[in-house]
This record gives C-alpha cells, sequence and structure tokens, in this order.
C-alpha cells in the first residue's frame, strides 16, 4: 500500500489518522472542508456524490472510510444520505479504479442494544458489584445484529455492502466497530467510557494494521485495552497483531 485516500480526513479520527500515517504513506483527503489538525493535501469534495470519491481515488490503493453523520441521534434523511449512500458511493469508486482494500470506520452501535442486557447494562452504568471482568461473555463478531438507532443501522448497512463487493468484486474490507474516541483522548467523562473508550494510540494502531496486514473481509472491534470492555479484540489480535497499549482505569479518579 502506497497511496491511501482518507474521506472524512478533516475530521477527528481522520487528523489523528493523517498525523500518524503520514511518514509511511501518500495521504489524500476528501471533506467539504479543510483540515485544521494536518496539513496533508485534501480534495473538496463531497462523499455523496459519486463522481467527487471516483475522482479522489483515482490511482488509490486503499481507502480509509472515515466520512459521515456521527450523532448516534441522527435522523434517517442525514443518515440515508451521508452514511448508507456514501458508504455505496465510496465501495462502487473502489470497484471502477480497482482499490484493492476498504477500511470501513463501522461502529460499536451497530451491536448497542446489547447494552440493554445484562452485565453490559450494569457495566455502562458503573454498577460492578458481583461481576469479574474476567469473566464477562465479550461480544464478538459473530453476534447478531443489533442496532440502536438509524446510525446503527447504517453501519450495519455498511458491512453488508462490504462483504457484497468482497465476494462479488474481490475488494478487501476491513469493518472496525469502533468504540468511544475522544477528543479530550480523557474517558473519565462518562461511566460508560471505562468500558468502551478507544484511545489515540490505539485508533491510529488498529488502522494502521488493518493496512498492512493481508486480511480478506473482516470484523473487528475497537476498543482499548480496559478493563471492563465488553467486546472482543482476541480475533483482531491474532489476525492483525492488534495490541492496544491504553487502559481508561488509569484515569479513573
Amino acid at each position: 500500500m502506497n497511496k491511501i485516500l482518507i474521506t472524512g480526513g478533516s475530521g477527528l479520527i481522520g487528523s489523528l489518522l493523517n498525523n500518524h500515517l503520514k511518514e509511511k504513506y501518500n495521504l489524500i483527503n476528501l471533506d467539504i472542508k479543510k483540515p485544521t489538525n494536518h496539513s496533508q493535501d485534501t480534495i473538496i469534495g463531497n462523499m455523496n456524490v459519486l463522481e467527487d470519491v471516483k475522482i479522489a481515488s483515482k490511482s488509490a490503493d486503499a481507502i480509509i472510510h472515515l466520512g459521515a453523520v456521527i450523532n448516534v441521534d441522527s435522523d434517517w434523511e442525514l443518515v440515508l444520505k451521508n452514511n448508507i449512500e456514501s458508504t455505496r458511493n465510496v465501495y462502487e469508486a473502489a470497484k471502477i479504479n480497482g482499490v484493492k482494500k476498504v477500511i470501513f470506520a463501522s461502529s460499536n452501535h451497530a451491536v448497542g442494544l446489547f447494552e440493554n442486557d445484562s452485565p453490559y447494562k450494569e457495566i455502562v452504568e458503573g454498577k460492578y458489584e458481583g461481576l469479574d471482568p474476567k469473566n464477562i461473555k465479550k461480544i464478538d463478531k459473530n453476534v447478531p445484529i443489533r442496532p440502536d438507532s438509524y446510525y446503527g443501522v447504517s453501519k450495519s448497512y455498511g458491512e453488508a455492502i462490504g462483504r457484497y463487493y468482497y465476494e462479488t468484486f474481490n475488494i478487501k474490507s476491513v469493518n472496525l466497530r469502533i468504540g468511544t474516541v475522544l477528543n479530550s483522548d480523557d474517558p473519565s467523562t462518562s461511566i460508560r467510557h471505562f468500558a468502551t473508550w478507544l484511545s489515540h494510540r490505539d485508533i491510529s494502531q488498529l488502522v494502521e494494521k488493518s493496512i498492512i496486514h493481508n486480511v480478506e473481509f473482516e470484523i473487528f472491534y475497537g476498543v482499548s485495552n480496559n478493563k471492563w470492555r465488553f467486546w472482543d479484540i482476541e480475533d483482531s489480535q491474532k489476525k492483525i497483531s492488534y495490541m492496544p497499549v491504553d487502559n481508561a482505569e488509569e484515569y479513573r479518579k
């Protein structure tokens, strides 16, 4: 991999990845605005327009697809245009331009309704009494889809269309069910974050390892090595050597 397109490269995760990957790759960004947190090349364009995505992804070896509305409570029209149609545009542009791999920013919200069940409900509320974090059954990639919102539905769709383009057009697809990435990189702002936090260092590592390892179609959870995490990372540890270095407990006051 040499040339990589990042959609939504002006956002928080996009800026983190630009700064982390810029020494190793030729990075091009597609966004509707100029970045403020990095100085890499940015094409001003719209993911919702297939032609813009085609132009931006020409000669790219991989696409990191971050661009989306990120508010979990977004209404259907916003999600349809900015998450569902735009993700189809990314995969279609990849097919047209011969892009080998798409790394898709999925979300934990694709399975968010598991947090209505015990013991996950208690964990996100910080009610740890009687629970042993070492014996919590982890949510893995084999659980049924349980989106908690239209946003979660859109991320489930992204995984599904990635599977279609992989099996039909041989575009490799890595789907990252990303946890909680914060501007402050401090999980202590919410009890839930002690389970779901994904640090800046760990999201950068996870994406880089998704680039360099030769995987076909995978779903990996993006979460730091938190004491109370309830998403499984064993698969990503085995297949792409993901080894998270941060633990939210270090921020527990």
